[in-house]
């Protein structure tokens, strides 16, 4: 937003809710030639003593997936200080594709975006489209080297020394035949995906906005969690947005719940068409957990900002009839106090992977967990990142129409649309006859 804006000067940024992205900088590279010596990045706790000692004039809120009530309570922490208090709107931040985009978007993380997202992806490969999928940048390395990341093979996450939290995002689309497109520099990323694509999928993160302006836009809401259709920011505004509303996991939630999700997503928009959704979980070896004790690993991000208590994982090893053991007792000293700040969360162990460091606490809680079994439930295979001594049970978990064909209905709907439009701008911009004569005679 502000790059380029010589009216603006941006005095840093404070970084929340990921560890180990504050007490850096950002890279002049990224910030422009009005910021030769680039822009440091302080905690969040420093925020308001930040406001003080460089006499700020506006606190601009940038980041997604926090309670109203919370982004609230920073805004009159701010106000009380004397700056103004803004929210980027969708117009402030999207940019404009030179082809379709289709986005997928949630009010919650862990509604079940990315696995809608392959499901996509492979559905538009199918009707013979070249797909680019772009992912939400997720900063957690050297910003310098994630300006721009193209990753079509597990070499490319290998060569780019992927965090566990990457690897969950890009590792199943990879594996699902489709390319996908990260980075931080989101217009350069843009550049590079619409190059090698006839349509764009951009796989949103938490529940921010697309970054691209959207020519379809869906948005997830999680029957395990209907009451999140509102009261999050900005997950309310982006539900809003919607084109078009899909209630996920309507296949093991509660049917009271799913029929509550799908109330509540109509209330807040009422014009968006809603269509239901499975998360079909299964795992490699329901057998294997039958009877056993079973330490259940989770995606991350979904058990920590999440808010989510349980994940597939756990799911599959119920389903199966497992007994799952809490892996809190047996964690480190540190993991036990960064779990200790989720209450809901349930007996479970978050694939929290932000560093070595993290990942040698991941590795050392199951090591020391008493359990027969491992059930993995994050996308990715973790045995490639950590050493697991107990037999592994992966658990996947993919996406599927409730009613067979009612999202593809919409899908080839937006499509037959699209080639429309594309026939008539072609149309009107192809010369006739007495132009190209006279075309031709200059």
């Amino acid at each position: 937003m502000y790059r380029h804006d010589p009216s603006v000067q941006v005095m840093a940024f404070t970084a929340a809710q990921i560890p180990h992205i504050d007490d850096r900088r950002y890279p002049r590279e990224l910030a422009g030639p009005l910021y030769p010596d680039g822009i440091p990045i302080h905690p969040q706790s420093q925020l308001e003593s930040l406001v003080r000692a460089l006499a700020i004039d506006e606190v601009v809120f940038a980041y997604s997936d926090v309670s109203q009530i919370e982004v609230m309570r920073v805004a009159e922490h701010c106000l009380a200080l004397g700056p103004k208090f803004s929210l980027p709107g969708p117009a402030d931040t999207m940019l404009q594709a030179s082809v379709p985009v289709i986005a997928v978007s949630a009010v919650r993380t862990g509604c079940g975006k990315s696995p809608l997202s392959r499901w996509l992806g492979t559905w538009l490969r199918q009707q013979g489209l070249r797909v680019a999928v772009i992912r939400h940048p997720m900063p957690y390395g050297d910003l310098r080297l994630q300006q721009v990341q193209r990753f079509g093979s597990p070499a490319d996450l290998d060569a780019a020394r992927c965090t566990a939290e990457e690897r969950e995002e890009y590792e199943a689309h990879i594996e699902a035949g489709n390319l996908v497109f990260a980075g931080v520099d989101y217009g350069q990323v843009l550049a590079a995906a619409q190059r090698e694509a006839d349509l764009i999928v951009w796989d949103g993160g938490n529940n921010d906005f697309p970054f691209l302006k959207p020519d379809l836009h869906l948005v997830v809401v999680d029957a395990w969690r209907p009451e999140h259709a509102r009261g999050w920011h900005p997950g309310e505004a982006v539900l809003r947005t919607a084109d078009l509303i899909v209630v996920s996991k309507t296949d093991t939630a509660d049917p009271a719940s799913t029929a509550r999700a799908a109330e509540l997503a109509h209330e807040v928009n009422p014009q968006a068409p809603i269509v239901m959704g499975h998360s079909r979980i299964q795992a490699d070896d329901p057998e294997a957990l039958r009877g056993k004790t079973v330490l259940a690993v989770e995606d991350g991000p979904t058990l920590t900002h999440g808010g989510m208590s349980i994940g597939a994982a756990a799911i599959a090893v119920r389903q199966a009839g497992g007994e799952l053991i809490d892996p809190r007792p047996y964690a480190p000293a540190a993991l036990q106090q960064v779990l200790a700040h989720y209450p809901k969360l349930g007996p479970v162990l978050p694939a929290l992977g932000y560093s070595d460091e993290d990942l040698g606490q991941l590795a050392a809680t199951i090591a020391a967990t008493p359990c027969d079994v491992v059930a993995v439930g994050t996308p990715i295979d973790l045995a490639r990142l950590v050493m697991v001594h107990q037999p592994v049970v992966r658990v996947r978990y993919q996406f599927e129409e409730a009613q067979p064909g009612a999202l593809v209905t919409h899908l080839q709907r937006f499509l037959a649309n699209v080639t429309s439009q594309r026939a008539t701008v072609s149309s009107a911009q192809a010369p006739s006859a007495q132009q190209k004569d006279h075309k031709e005679r200059t």
